[in-house]
């Protein structure tokens, strides 16, 4: 095999390395986008959880339990006498919550969650009572009912308790059944509107070109966030065009370089893009130590004095040495987590050092504090 040759393989190596690890950062655009209007919407309503061992609200603070039972009782055709007073034990009121998937049918059944609200020691066990879910317009859209899983446990006696996770909180699987449907009508008129999960230009025009290369010259972009695509009036075809589309692979743009530090918690999570400068960093730790020691002070035998308390405090301020320390720069990810490693800082010290770098330009990426 000649020189020439040679280097044409290796080529066509090259490019089929690159045409492979491009294909393998690709993603559907079913994974970077969402179709306009196809969402789904949030059911809230207020119940009651019955048939609880003694772990219910406790009525004295919780008035509006007692209310929700007498409300329940006199529609169920039981009338109280006017004055009673309830002391219920096996009954919360709760919060339950679901979410009505797009395009929900009447008689689908969905999960919900329910919570305690009040001050019931545990709904584990309960069953929830028919509670009517209502959405945003205030219309109902399902009806929950049936019995609390609570993934949790507790015991308690003689004033010590153990607890295994949340026991106040609790889910029904498939335990509300829609009642009301949701319009939802893929696009209007000709087109129909893909919207991006992240506002990205570049990732934008390449799924216009992913598009037009399936269906040449149907989709343009609006915006760094929207796609508007040419699609076909028959209903069926309606249908079955975005599930094409949804499934062709485009390769997203890198994202730009953001470092994400949670000031409470102390972590920090950077990204790909993140580059560094080399910078020199000097990291020290300052340390105030305070100590009270009492001192008694007694009176002589007979001289009518008294005791007297005395508090010394001692104050200590240790201050580490912190030498100046030259940081590499970094062109990629790992490079600058060995450089931020090198240093030897706590998470907490580190979340200074870097908006430190940030200010003085060696950190080549956004800070967001959350």
């Amino acid at each position: 095999m000649s020189g020439i040759q040679k280097s044409f393989m290796t080529a066509l190596l090259i490019l089929a390395t690159l045409t492979a690890t491009d294909a393998a950062r690709a993603e559907r655009i079913k994974e970077l986008a969402s179709i306009a209007g196809v969402r789904s919407n949030q059911l809230l309503g207020y119940g009651l959880v019955v048939g609880l061992d003694g772990s219910g609200d406790q009525t004295t603070q919780t008035p509006f339990t007692v209310q929700s039972i007498v409300n329940m009782l006199s529609n169920l055709g039981v009338a109280l006498p006017p004055g009673t007073s309830l002391q219920l034990k096996n009954v919360a009121a709760v919060m339950v919550t679901a979410s009505l998937p797009p395009y929900a049918r009447s008689g689908q059944q969905i999960d919900v969650t329910v919570s305690s609200m009040g001050n019931a020691k545990s709904i584990r066990g309960g069953t929830l009572v028919m509670t009517p879910l209502k959405g945003a317009d205030n219309q109902v859209y399902a009806i929950a009912q049936g019995n609390v899983v609570v993934g949790g446990a507790g015991a308690a006696a003689a004033g010590s308790s153990v607890t295994v996770n949340q026991l106040s909180v609790g889910r029904i699987a498939g335990g509300a059944t829609v009642e009301r449907e949701v319009a939802m009508p893929v696009g209007q008129g000709e087109f129909v509107y893909f919207e991006l999960n992240d506002s990205d230009f570049g990732t934008a025009e390449r799924m216009v070109e992913a598009i037009n290369r399936a269906a040449p010259g149907s989709a343009t972009a609006t915006d760094g966030r929207q796609i508007k695509v040419v699609a076909p009036l028959s209903v069926t075809e309606r249908v079955a065009f975005p599930g094409r589309i949804e499934n062709l692979d485009v390769t997203p743009m890198q994202m730009a370089a953001k470092v994400i530090i949670n000031a409470r918690t102390g972590s920090v999570v950077m990204n790909q893009s993140v580059t560094l400068d080399s910078c020199a960093v000097a990291h020290g730790s300052l340390s105030v130590t305070v100590n009270t020691e009492n001192a008694v002070s007694q009176p002589n035998p007979l001289s009518a004095g008294q005791t007297v308390v005395a508090g010394n405090a001692k104050v200590a301020v240790k201050q580490e040495g912190g030498a100046l320390m030259n940081v590499r720069g970094g062109a990629n990810l790992s490079d600058v987590v060995k450089a931020l490693n090198a240093i030897g800082a706590n998470p907490q010290d580190l979340i200074s050092i870097l908006q430190a770098m940030k200010s003085s330009g060696a950190l080549r990426a956004e800070l967001e504090i959350i």
